[in-house]
């Protein structure tokens, strides 16, 4: 694995490609089929300070400031993704600080400095999962929160055959592929929930909550019959883990 290849591809993809095929996923979504309303993971965030680990197009950084929260602060691969969210910001009347860097690397983030960290969608693009749950303890103030959604391993590793659902990789394999997705690339790794837990563990977070069922009622409103909504009602699609630095 050669982290700046894995880098250059991927910050590639999301400044020239963005959410034309990816839908972005943004607040109050954790994922196709789990929600801030219903689980409350956050709370009041008025008067906090917030950091977004890839934020993307700025909506979910949008649905904190719109939440009276002091600050916002956000990181991102691609400066094309920060453009649009600084546009989309500067229309709601809202702001942030926006920073382009991998998530990886230090960037000039103040340390001990926020309330909540969180990521949708985006902390499975790390290229060093121990080296980025170190970094955002370090962020955060002490009791500081860290909340994270991330597509549930399993979900990959099955497919949809003949109206079965059949595996079609082993859950254990945690190397990394390159996806062709319309008409770009992207590079990732399926890690395991327990590498996951084990890294969060090694920084120094303990487990509040994990979520990784999905939501009937969203289901049932959106009248959804695709193979996702299926899949969802077998198996996790999404999973959500809130920590607290200790």
């Amino acid at each position: 694995m050669n982290k700046s290849t894995i880098h250059k591809t991927n910050s590639f993809y999301w400044d020239t490609q963005g959410n034309d095929f990816l839908r972005a996923i943004v607040l109050p979504l954790y994922g196709a089929y789990i929600s801030e309303e219903k689980c409350q993971l956050f709370g009041d965030v008025s008067g906090k300070k917030l950091l977004e680990i890839g934020c993307g197009n700025g909506h979910s950084l949008q649905y904190q400031g719109e939440r009276k929260a002091s600050e916002l602060w956000a990181v991102d691969i691609s400066e094309k993704q920060l453009e649009k969210a600084a546009q989309h910001l500067k229309a709601c009347g809202l702001s942030a600080k926006l920073i382009c860097s991998p998530m990886e690397e230090e960037c000039g983030i103040p340390v001990d400095y926020f309330d909540f960290v969180y990521s949708i969608y985006a902390i499975g693009w790390t290229t060093d999962l121990e080296g980025t749950f170190g970094r955002i303890a370090s962020y955060l103030k002490k009791d500081g929160v860290f909340i994270f959604s991330w597509s549930h391993p399993i979900h990959r590793c099955v497919a949809s055959e003949n109206n079965k659902f059949v595996f079609q990789k082993s859950y254990f394999d945690e190397s990394w592929c390159s996806l062709s997705l319309d008409e770009g690339e992207l590079t990732l790794s399926d890690r395991k929930l327990s590498t996951y837990v084990n890294a969060l563990a090694k920084a120094g977070f303990v487990i509040e909550q994990m979520i990784e069922q999905s939501d009937d009622e969203i289901i049932q409103l959106r009248n959804d019959n695709s193979d996702l909504a299926k899949r969802a009602q077998m198996i996790p699609v999404t999973f959500v883990i809130k920590a607290r630095k200790l």
